[in-house]
């Protein structure tokens, strides 16, 4: 849980231009493979926002905008989340909503959890159908 606040307090401050500073997830070696073939397939733009650079540079970050929108792959499983959540589906991707966190969502995919962080001045079904498409084949590839 302070991994995510940590992350949540940075997006906040980070809206002054340049590199946006998003602490990168560890994944274990299937996962970590899976999100270097995801960050070859996102998109250049969500929901109007450019794509922008993380700093440290990470294959398992993107963000798009000043931090508005932030992509983080390989995080661990959410702690949050019962095995009888129900689980909003786009286009094929189970999408895990934080009760506690509005602006949280996380793509349940195999072989790796993907979590995104959406600020307020987006929409987030717009967000979450844009990402849906390269998650769902990074899933399929490791089947």
């Amino acid at each position: 849980m302070r991994r995510t606040t940590v992350l949540l307090a940075l997006l906040t401050l980070a809206g002054c231009g340049g590199a946006v500073r998003v602490e990168p997830p560890t994944p274990a070696a299937e996962a970590a493979a899976a999100c270097v073939s995801l960050a070859g397939r996102l998109p250049k733009t969500l929901d109007g926002a450019a794509r922008g650079e993380s700093t440290p540079a990470s294959p398992y970050v993107a963000v798009w905008g000043e931090a508005e929108i932030a992509l983080r792959c390989g995080v661990p499983r959410p702690a949050r989340m019962a095995p009888t959540d129900t689980l909003q589906e786009i286009d094929g991707v189970g999408w895990f909503a934080d009760p506690d966190r509005p602006t949280l969502y996380t793509a349940i995919a195999d072989p790796a959890y993907v979590e995104v962080t959406i600020a307020g001045t987006h929409e987030a079904p717009s967000v979450l159908a844009d990402l849906s498409g390269p998650i769902g084949k990074m899933s399929a590839q490791s089947g």
